[in-house]
């Protein structure tokens, strides 16, 4: 048995987090085994991404956008909101509120309470109108038709890479370097609701093909070697991640944030174990559940990450 170790103060983030596994901490061991986890798969493994779009509204989106601009992950499962507050804060503000604020208040005021984040009507919908709607049509002006969500995230990426912040967008950065994201229920959100707004106005042949996007993930799961997710809460995009990844016998190496209870048999609150059973995690994988609030969680780990292979 190893003895448990105090915690010295430190500015280091990765000698914090090497004590964090020397500590017997509850959760801190948790982190550190993530991070030697993650470590590995960066080395070894096709590591997909999934989050739900939550944490894009919140500084985390820049954590998020270094692991791509990196080159630190290969591919992205995510939901159409991710796209919906990555896109908007291009070009309008997302304000610090409280999650104790009067939300009739607010809605009067015509501003939206994301947890303690405040963002204003002119923020989200309205500028998102603004953009996409040209931008929609000049993609249809370009002859496209019939597109995966992947092929139609890239398009995007491209087309603003010319903005004055593209280069703190996560859809910029998986065009730029080729990384995809995955949208598996593109119409829930705003940006998804932009899509049909265009599509019904007289452009009806330009539709989002999902089972193409499903013909990319079966390449990607059978031609790695090996395969490592990095899972940030739960709900369509860790299900889809998972759900591909049975089809090649499981992930190698996984590793999953949440802060949902694993009592209501929600698959958010699913440790990683339970999918060992499904055979979506391989028996013999390395694999850790990590419970807590990824925007705290996520930047240390990543820190340390990025530390260890000198970024």
């Amino acid at each position: 048995m190893n003895p448990v170790k105090d915690i010295a103060f430190t500015r280091d983030t990765n000698d914090l987090i090497k004590q964090f596994s020397e500590s017997g901490g509850f959760t801190a061991k948790k982190l550190a085994d993530g991070v030697d986890i993650l470590e590995t798969a960066s080395k070894e493994c096709t590591l997909m991404l999934s989050f739900p779009a939550a944490l894009i509204a919140t500084g985390t989106r820049g954590v998020v956008r270094d692991l791509v601009k990196n080159k630190l992950v290969s591919a992205i499962m995510t939901t159409s909101g991710t796209l919906d507050h990555d896109l908007a804060r291009l070009w309008q503000d997302y304000y610090h509120g409280s999650f104790d604020a009067d939300d009739a208040e607010l809605h009067r005021k015509g501003i939206n309470r994301l947890g303690n984040i405040f963002v204003p009507n002119e923020s989200y919908g309205e500028v998102l109108e603004q953009k996409l709607q040209p931008m929609f049509k000049r993609l249809y002006d370009e002859g496209l038709r019939d597109f995966s969500t992947r092929e139609l995230v890239w398009k995007v990426g491209e087309h603003i890479a010319n903005e004055k912040k593209a280069e703190e967008s996560i859809t910029y950065w998986a065009w730029k370097n080729k990384i995809p994201i995955f949208v598996p229920g593109p119409a829930d959100g705003a940006f998804g609701y932009q899509l049909w707004l265009f599509w019904q106005d007289g452009h009806k042949d330009f539709t989002v093909n999902v089972l193409k996007d499903e013909s990319e993930l079966n390449a990607l799961v059978h031609d790695a070697k090996k395969l490592a997710a990095l899972m940030i809460g739960g709900g369509i995009s860790k299900h889809h991640t998972i759900w591909w990844s049975q089809f090649r016998g499981g992930l190698d190496y996984a590793v999953q944030i949440t802060s949902a209870v694993e009592w209501d048999g929600s698959l958010s609150g699913a440790r990683t174990r339970e999918a060992v059973s499904w055979g979506k995690i391989k028996e013999k994988a390395k694999h850790v559940t990590i419970e807590g609030d990824a925007s705290v969680l996520l930047p240390l780990m990543v820190s340390a990450l990025m530390q260890r292979l000198n970024i």
